[in-house]
Formats: structure tokens, C-alpha cells, sequence
């Protein structure tokens, strides 16, 4: 089930990179008493009680200013309303009920999102409770007193925030792969579904995103279905600039947790570029299954190595996803365009593959008997045995005798003897260390 998207706005210096800090558990907005310093949208992940969310930092909205920055940071903050499900409309006490309010409130009612009005530097509830009441005249709910500073108020703030996420039970029935079309700006992202899509033998239905204002594709191939979320269409008025290139992370981010499997589309022209890897480490890090698609393969002159040394170019970059499966593709020409669909099944496969307990740990003997596990101060590590917990990315505990003996490099071994046996291709494999004590 893919993660509710919570955005927090309001005109600047209100504490919106304050309470967005409290909330996830470190410093990553800058915070400075000065109007317009968070000039990056920026997100983290956050969990409330059963409830795990994302939320986004915005810049300031200044709803009429004429500075390129600050309408730069209004445009910014659209895109991240436009994109939640929740939006934290964040106003200040002390300065009390200003105008830009009134002109933030029009702007989230004609965005018809669902708001919660939350009242900043409250520090003290008793003396300051009556000028929370003004914000009533904002006409857009009911005022929430905190204080990001103080944690005052906070819990009650997200269980307002939390009641007001979508219901997913459809999500959750829907049995459908979901894959999300990722890359930069103008790789093909768009061209490669259109092509997909061209063909008579495959069915098309157009399927409102359950959770997202976005429109996700079903594709019917061979008598198999799935679910296409599309990530292409990031242009907005005329050039890419700085700001929608961190908007298009955000679509990304947002893709990524509603898919099974990520195909990162990269320009076989350009080769694998930092947005790329920043892409690829957004899917690796939740534990999607990977394609690598290198679109535009007609437009490269090649020879016998051409496919082998480019695939060595993009394992040395993308060195943290050795798993991922690699397919050159050209929309244009629709050469090995319908491959993807064997490739996708090989992936969807892997990354719901489930071993039996037996098997893996006769597999973990014979990994013990040919390299013994390491030791400290001459004290050798124990390995009593693993077991498989879950799916989607396969996910194995071991149970050792001490955890800090368990170094990452023989967890890799063991990976790579699991990987020996079994394969996974596409899909990374996340490895949980349990103590467990040793009996008298």
C-alpha cells in the first residue's frame, strides 16, 4: 500500500521547516529567522502510531510577490499541494491573522485538497488561546494550536492529520503488478509507454490513480495485466528548471511507493548521469525490483562490445544495484520494446520468490563449511540459522550469537550464495540480524 503524501505550506517564516524537523526526527530543512531560506522542497519519511506517511517541506508562499525566488518558491509549493493527499496549512500566533493568509487559504480552497489549519509557536496554551481562535476567520477549519519548538500539541495535530488520509482497500485487492516508468526529464519516459500502448494486441484502459491525482495506464499483454505509473509529463511553461528537477524526485518518490518494480529509463546517449543514481538509490532503498531500460540504443554507433562495455559502465556507477536487470531499447524504433514485458515477469517473479527454511539453511551450512565467520578478540560468530519473513523485497532474518561479530561483507557472501542458488534477479534482498542467546 503506497504511502500517503503530506505537504506543508504556508507564507514564510511561520516554522514550517521547524515542525517539518520535529517531525522527522533530524535536521534537514535549514532553519533561519529569515523570510525564504528553504528554497528546496524537501521530503522524509513518518511514521504516526499504524500510519506511515511522507511529508514535504516547502519554501514560503508570498501569494502576489513580483521576486523571480519567491514566485519560484509559490510555483514549488503548487506542485507539492497539487500532489498531496493532506496539506498542512501552517500560520503564526505571534504575528497573528495577516493578509497572505487570507490569499494562501483561497489558494488550498480552489485546490480542493483536504487541510489541516495548524497554529505555530503556541508556547504556552493557556495565555495564548484566544488569538488562536482569530485564524477561525480563514473559513477553512478548525485552528490547531502547537509548537514545533515546545512539541506542544503535535499528537493531537497528526491524528487530525491521519484521519484524513484516503482509504486504500482498493489498493490492496487490486493484485495487478504496478510499475513505475522513472528517469530524467526527456529520456522517453512518455515515448516508451505510448509504443507500448500502439499496438493492437495490447488493451488499454485509462484507471484514475486511487491515490494520486495522476492517470495510471492498464496494459493487458499475452493475457497478463498490469498497472503503468507514469512519471513522464514533468515539463511545465518552458524550460526544466532547478525547482521542477526536484519536483520531478518528488513524482519519483512518490511512483516509486506505489510500485512493485521500477524500470529507470536512462539516454543511451547521455549514459548514466547523478539524477539517474539519485533515482536508482530512491528505488533500491525500498526495496523495489530493478529494471535498467537504456532507451534511444538506435541513436549509438556500436560494434560486438557495445552492449557488454556499456553494461559495465552502468554496473561501476550503479555499483549498489548488481541485481538489477539491464534491457537496451529504442521507442523510435521499437527495438526490444516488448521484451520489457519477459523481463518485467522475470522481476515480479523474484521479488515475490519465497524459500523454504530447510533449503536456506542447507544452503547456509554449506556457505559456513567454505568460509568460516568472523571473529573478534577471539570471539568467532555464531550462525544458528535464517529463515524467510517476507516478500516484496524477499526478506530473510539470521540469528546469530553476537550482532556485532556479523560484519556487512559475510552478510554479502551469504547474499551472493543465496543469489548462487536461486538467482533474484531484478530484486534486492534486505538480511535482518537477530541475537539469540546461547543455551547453557
Amino acid at each position: 500500500m503506497s504511502k500517503p503524501i503530506v505537504a506543508i505550506v504556508g507564507r514564510p517564516n511561520v516554522g514550517k521547516s521547524t515542525l517539518f524537523n520535529m517531525l522527522a526526527g533530524e535536521r534537514i530543512a535549514i532553519v533561519k529567522d529569515t523570510p525564504g531560506v528553504t528554497r528546496d522542497r524537501i521530503y522524509a519519511d513518518v511514521s504516526w502510531l499504524n500510519y506511515n506517511f511522507t511529508i514535504m517541506d516547502t519554501g514560503g508562499i508570498e501569494p502576489e510577490s513580483t521576486n523571480q525566488m519567491l514566485r519560484d518558491m509559490r510555483e514549488q509549493a503548487e506542485m507539492a499541494i497539487e500532489m498531496a493527499d493532506v496539506v498542512m496549512f501552517i500560520v503564526d500566533v505571534k504575528q497573528g491573522l495577516v493578509d497572505s493568509d487570507y490569499k494562501v487559504a483561497d489558494m488550498l480552497r480552489k485546490a480542493k485538497k483536504k487541510v489541516v489549519l495548524v497554529v505555530n509557536k503556541v508556547d504556552n496554551f493557556d495565555k495564548l488561546m484566544p488569538d488562536v481562535y482569530e485564524f477561525y476567520n480563514l473559513g477553512i477549519g478548525d485552528p490547531h494550536p502547537v509548537s514545533s519548538i515546545g512539541k506542544l500539541g503535535i499528537g493531537d495535530m497528526l491524528d487530525e492529520v491521519t484521519a484524513l488520509f484516503p482509504n486504500d482497500v482498493e489498493d490492496m485487492e487490486d493484485e495487478r503488478p504496478r510499475v513505475a516508468i522513472v528517469g530524467k526529464p526527456n529520456v522517453g519516459k512518455s515515448s516508451i509507454i505510448n509504443k507500448l500502448l500502439g499496438e493492437n494486441r495490447v488493451i488499454v484502459s485509462d484507471v484514475a490513480g486511487t491515490t494520486r491525482d495522476a492517470i495510471d495506464t492498464s496494459v493487458t499483454w499475452e493475457e497478463k495485466e498490469y498497472v503503468f505509473i507514469d512519471t513522464a509529463g514533468l515539463r511545465r511553461k518552458n524550460k526544466i528548471k532547478e525547482e521542477i528537477e526536484r519536483y520531478s524526485i518528488l513524482r519519483t518518490v512518490s511512483a516509486v511507493e506505489r510500485a512493485d518494480v521500477v524500470v529507470l529509463v536512462i539516454d543511451a546517449t547521455e549514459g548514466v548521469t547523478e539524477q539517474d543514481a539519485k533515482i536508482a538509490g530512491i528505488a533500491h532503498d525500498r526495496g523495489r525490483g530493478m529494471i535498467i531500460a537504456v532507451n534511444k540504443w538506435d541513436a549509438i554507433e556500436k560494434d560486438n562490445h557495445s552492449v557488454k562495455e556499456y553494461t559495465n559502465k552502468i554496473r561501476n556507477v550503479l555499483s549498489f544495484l548488481p541485481y538489477a536487470e539491464i534491457i537496451f531499447i529504442s521507442a523510435v524504433t521499437g527495438q526490444r520494446i516488448y521484451k520489457l514485458f519477459d523481463v518485467l515477469d522475470v522481476v515480479i517473479q523474484n521479488h515475490q520468490l519465497r524459500i523454504a527454511t530447510g533449503v536456506l539453511n542447507e544452503i547456509l551450512t554449506e556457505a559456513v563449511a567454505m568460509q568460516q565467520p568472523p571473529s573478534d578478540k577471539g570471539r568467532r560468530l555464531k550462525i544458528y540459522y535464517m529463515t524467510q519473513v517476507s516478500v516484496k523485497p524477499p526478506t530473510f532474518v539470521v540469528f546469530v550469537n553476537d550482532k556485532k561479530l556479523m560484519h556487512f561483507s559475510y552478510t554479502r557472501y551469504l547474499e551472493n550464495k543465496i543469489r548462487e542458488a536461486f538467482g533474484f534477479a531484478g530484486t534486492p534482498l534486505k538480511f535482518l540480524i537477530r541475537e539469540r542467546k546461547e543455551k547453557s
